[in-house]
């Protein structure tokens, strides 16, 4: 089972969203990133060619929670997934536009 551990900047994007949707996406968090965060299902996708804004674990994972983002990256060493950031992604934006 991994360890979640959250980037300083995760609190700020997580208080700028309401508590209804706050709530899903933290549940999605613990439900989908502690067993097997680095396999692609349909709400998991690995981000290969992402080059983020914040210090991260290469590659960069996305977890989809509606219309919203949680990008996260790996350490199978230490049993830790690191959320770095949580986005709204409107319909028709990329990735690379809401980072």
């Amino acid at each position: 089972m991994y360890e979640i551990r959250f980037a300083e900047d995760v609190e700020e994007d997580l208080a700028k969203i309401q508590v209804y949707y706050r709530k899903q996406i933290m549940d999605a968090v613990k439900k989908q990133l502690a067993h097997t965060p680095d396999t692609p299902t349909r709400n998991r996708k690995l981000l290969s060619n992402l080059v983020p804004p914040w210090e991260a674990v290469q590659p960069v994972w996305e977890l989809r929670v509606g219309d919203y983002r949680v990008f996260y990256d790996v350490s199978a060493e230490e049993g830790v997934v690191y959320v770095r950031a949580v986005r709204k992604k409107p319909a028709g934006r990329k990735t690379e536009d809401i980072l």
